[in-house]
């Protein structure tokens, strides 16, 4: 558990630049076992948009790097406890849209 935290909160940190090779992903069926093994810059991405789309279009364009970690961090610890459940499933549940 420690280890996958560790991974989300480094990979909320770095958000290093996208992979060379362009990806399409479906987060509906994406599952939180496969996000977890899906590497460091996959995740960033993944959570970065996810922390977009949840704040809707009321919110002001403002990244709080505080509540970001905090969201990965429970986001994480979800998915950990929760491999087969698809990501928006475990979005839903953690940012509760």
């Amino acid at each position: 558990m420690k280890t996958t935290l560790s991974l989300l909160f480094a990979a909320a940190l770095s958000l290093t630049s996208m992979p060379a090779h362009a990806v399409k992903w479906d987060l509906s069926t994406m599952t939180c076992k496969q996000f977890l093994e899906s590497g460091e810059d996959n995740i960033a991405v993944v959570l970065t948009w996810m922390d977009g789309w949840y704040k809707g279009d009321e919110d002001n364009a403002i990244i709080d790097t505080e509540v970001f970690i905090d969201n990965a961090k429970k986001f994480g610890a979800y998915c950990g406890k929760n491999p087969t459940v698809s990501v928006v499933t475990a979005a839903d549940e953690i940012l509760g849209k």
